[in-house]
């Protein structure tokens, strides 16, 4: 075993600058190498633990050197446990929770519970990811369309003076190998259930002295996870393919340029949503002839819609890396322009029934990125790094969700049964006694509404756009007081600005009307009196209901002068409280007001602009007690500017209602919420202590983390709620350790404990939280694996297994729909939001295991299996878009496994 001790000075520059990284694999390992040394690759097989070497930047660093909470999984685990999306690597990095939702299109990241901006285009994720060097602001859950990814490291807390692009919660950043100069390459082809077929392949060599280049390619085709019973078809399949070509330069002396470009295309049916609970309108569904999935038996794997989802999704860029040495110094730039196009739409009322048809998006995104840095020594005890990160990023975002030939049926029985058989949306025959409210309001208005309420094609259209534009100065020193005690110092000045357009308009005519107009008055005045006097008459004859018509005249004949006092009674209650909007008898058919009008921006009161500014530090002192242990102790700050809120959920702030209303711009049934959410600032206080011994390697980590203002991005269905908390924290432990009890056999383990908590949270979607914990987040995570490699002579057999689990937790802090609310949409009662969440919960039980023969020849065969106990869970659950009672949730996949050959030479 090689063991080097050459002190912790440097570690930033090593860590980030070029192509420096750190490798470890769990339990395998890696090793980072310089394209001028190629046959130091052979080390890695005699890299233990955490000293695994990183050559690039021409000075040997060990992950034990390095004091930051970093996890880094490397290409021997990334294969060995077949983990082709980023949403796997939860299985081995036990702080990271990975979640993809309605679409193909984007996943959501959480490290240490923090996390969001998964599906809301205006939302940049508190974790960031970086694919060599590049930031991506938003990213779909595959890593299979990266060629010969070396290593996947994921930092932990806020990271700011190493990245320019500040992160609030943490970083993920994948490397890939870059060109060799000398020739090779792999193919690869699995065959797994559900049909799927992934065919790879990747070459690298020389074009010239100076020059080398590689070629990736591959596809991805699998069958869905979900029998769809109302299409026919299969959902959560896979349909995508990609292309990456890099060109390296490098004069062998001080100059390399490595330029990137890339191409994936994504043509899914996604994502599969199932009946997790059945309210009052899954009765509606049925009377229209709509079928759904059986609450009881969430995990059966078939689905209802009544037509396919459709996930149209390209990715392509370009990037350029430009290393130059100058004496002890390195300036670097990296430049990127990145397009992302998603043509997404869903069946948003997962059922048979043509309730919505279609909830689409067709979404543009346009980034540009530049970063410089510079980076080197200052005598023997100084390391230097200063950058300056530049991001211009444009959203062009078109929505459309309109109702389907059903809904209209459908409503009115959701019309009778909340107005218990009083009121009907139009004349029905079926139901004579009720007042048909279209021909109850043209009278009252003077307009036509007599069969014009939830039309088909009546909905809502969306057009969004979002220009952003950043820049942060950031750097970091560190300085060797004395042999082994380095004091470092970073600091990140960011200033974002971000100008947005909403432009929606609702078609949903009976969403525009209000109920408390005073046009109205009249109606209600008669309904309340009508109200009043059938309770009051059942009251007298202990009928425990409402007394009908018929009794209501035979008692009146019989009882004149009683009946004159009930009489009284409820014209004085009718007057009293006609214009109450909360004894208002249309009150209870505001919840199918689906689809209120939209105030657009910008308007006179909202501009439509954000602008931030942050100067965010780190200080940490990092000491090698020995050559084997190191501890280190951080205090570090991190920031995220504001996001926008681009769903149908835009709503105005509270705080502006009566400016809004002053400027003449109130509309009826405007509610309000939050157009966007303001920056996040965290902080966080880490002590650690990482060892490496001959029998392996221990990292524990203590920290107390804290996100002021973190951004809470509530998914209801068809829409985002985008709000601030005032604080959430968490305090945790974190340890992973490596060992190696005998020749040829290593043991992974690693356990997280997290203890969160929202601090406070008043606005929440549910209303005021605070003091409850943040949904999502177990309070232990628990990781264990081993491997061991026989030697057969001239091949090798390795058994591979890993086992995650984690204790139970909350799915949701509470579904907004089940919260009392006022008129104007403000909450009332959060209670019943908060109680209808308490059912759902989860917990975390993966097996996967694998078996893979390796030969001398480059010839590779391997047997695998992912989620082997078929552990069934909810990815989420959500409010049921347009069925008010119900809750529909995400189911997590299925056992998955199969067979891999792969041929290296």
């Amino acid at each position: 075993m090689k063991t080097t001790f050459a002190g912790i000075a440097g570690f930033s520059r090593n860590l980030l600058c070029g192509a420096a990284a750190v490798a470890l694999v769990a339990p395998g390992v890696a090793l980072a190498q310089d394209a001028e040394d190629p046959e130091a690759a052979e080390e890695a097989d005699e890299a233990l633990g955490n000293t695994i070497l990183v050559t690039a930047t021409k000075r040997e660093t060990t992950l034990q050197e390095i004091p930051v909470a970093v996890s880094v999984t490397g290409a021997e685990t990334l294969e060995r446990d077949v983990i082709r999306d980023i949403r796997d690597l939860q299985t081995v990095v036990p702080s990271l929770t990975v979640g993809q939702r309605q679409s193909s299109a984007n996943t959501g990241f959480f490290i240490r519970g923090f996390g969001n901006g998964a599906n809301n285009a205006g939302i940049e994720p508190s974790v960031g990811v970086f694919i060599d060097g590049v930031y991506r602001s938003r990213t779909a859950s595959s890593i299979s369309d990266l060629p010969n990814v070396q290593r996947v490291e994921v930092l932990r807390g806020p990271q700011s003076t190493l990245f320019g692009k500040n992160a609030s919660a943490g970083v993920i950043s994948v490397v890939t190998e870059e060109p060799q100069f000398d020739f090779g390459g792999n193919a690869e082809l699995t065959y797994g259930n559900f049909d799927q077929v992934v065919a790879r392949g990747y070459v690298t060599g020389p074009l010239a002295d100076s020059v080398a280049f590689s070629v990736g390619a591959g596809l991805n085709s699998r069958d869905g996870f979900f029998e769809d019973l109302g299409t026919g078809d299969a959902a959560n399949n896979r349909d995508r393919w990609y292309a990456r070509g890099q060109l390296l330069v490098d004069n062998g002396e001080n100059l390399r340029i490595r330029v990137i470009g890339d191409y994936d295309s994504i043509d899914e049916i996604c994502c599969g949503v199932v009946n997790a609970q059945s309210g009052p309108a899954t009765a509606a569904v049925l009377a229209v002839g709509g079928q759904v999935t059986d609450p009881n038996n969430p995990f059966a794997d078939v689905i209802f819609n009544n037509f396919n989802s459709v996930n149209d999704i390209t990715n392509h860029g370009i990037s350029a890396q430009i290393d130059y040495d100058i004496g002890d110094f390195t300036l670097t730039s990296i430049t990127a322009s990145r397009t992302t196009e998603a043509i997404t739409a869903q069946d948003s009322d997962f059922t048979t029934a043509d309730l919505i048809f279609p909830n689409s998006q067709d979404l543009r995104i346009d980034t540009f990125t530049q970063e410089f840095r510079i980076a080197g020594t200052i005598g023997d005890r100084i390391d230097l790094l200063l950058g300056l990160f530049y991001i211009n990023e444009d959203v062009d975002q078109e929505n459309q969700l309109l109702y389907g030939a059903d809904f209209r049926n459908y409503a009115n029985v959701l019309t009778l049964g909340g107005s218990g058989g009083a009121f009907s949306l139009f004349q029905d025959p079926n139901n004579p006694g009720a007042v048909p409210l279209d021909l109850a309001f043209s009278q009252a208005f003077g307009q036509n509404f007599v069969n014009q309420f939830f039309l088909q094609g009546q909905g809502f259209t969306e057009a969004y756009t979002l220009d952003s534009e950043a820049y942060s100065f950031f750097g970091q020193v560190d300085f060797e007081i004395i042999d082994g005690l380095v004091l470092t110092l970073g600091g990140n000045y960011t200033n974002d600005s971000k100008t947005f357009t909403q432009n929606a308009v609702s078609t949903d005519v009976f969403s525009s009307i209000d109920f408390d107009a005073p046009q109205l008055a009249p109606f209600r005045q008669q309904v309340l009196f009508g109200g009043a006097l059938a309770q009051g008459v059942g009251d007298v004859l202990m009928l425990g209901r409402p007394a009908t018509q018929a009794e209501i005249m035979t008692f009146a004949g019989a009882n004149p002068a009683v009946f004159g006092q009930i009489q009284a009674g409820a014209q004085a209650f009718a007057g009293a409280n006609v214009n109450n909007p909360n004894a208002n008898p249309l009150g209870p058919l505001r919840s199918l007001q689906f689809l209120p009008p939209f105030l657009n921006v910008p308007n006179a009161v909202e501009d439509g602009e954000v602008s931030d500014d942050n100067f965010s530090y780190t200080v940490r002192l990092a000491y090698d007690v020995t050559p084997d242990v190191n501890i280190y102790a951080s205090y570090a700050t991190g920031f995220k500017a504001s996001s926008v809120n681009l769903t149908r959920d835009a709503r105005p702030a509270l705080s502006d209602r009566q400016a809004i209303i002053n400027a003449g711009l109130d509309l009826p049934n405007l509610t309000f919420g939050s157009r966007f959410a303001g920056p996040e600032e965290s902080t966080v206080m880490e002590l650690g202590v990482k060892t490496n011994f001959d029998w392996g390697a221990v990292n524990v980590t203590v920290f107390d983390q804290e996100i002021e203002g973190f951004q809470s991005n509530i998914f209801t269905g068809s829409g985002f709620v985008l709000a601030n908390a005032g604080s959430q924290s968490t305090w945790g432990v974190e340890y992973e350790g490596t060992f190696f009890p005998v020749d040829g056999l290593s043991i992974n383990t690693a356990v997280t404990y997290l203890n969160p908590e929202f601090d406070s949270f008043v606005q929440s979607a549910q209303g005021d939280i605070s003091g409850t914990t943040p949904s999502g987040i177990p309070e232990f995570t628990v990781i264990v694996g081993a491997s061991y490699e026989a030697d057969l002579g001239n091949a090798t057999l390795t058994p591979r297994v890993n086992y995650l689990w984690s204790s139970e937790y909350q799915l949701v802090e509470g579904l907004p729909n089940f919260a009392v609310r006022n008129p104007d949409g403000t909450i009332a009662d959060g209670g019943p939001a908060i109680a209808a969440g308490l059912p759902f919960t989860a917990r975390q039980n993966n097996l996967t295991a694998s078996l893979t023969f390796a030969h001398d020849s480059g010839f590779e065969l391997q047997v695998w299996g992912r989620n082997i106990l078929d552990d069934r869970y909810f990815g989420t659950v959500f409010d049921s878009p347009a069925q008010p009672g119900s809750v529909s949730g995400y189911p997590n996949d299925p056992t998955t496994y199969g067979v891999t050959g792969r041929f290296r030479f």
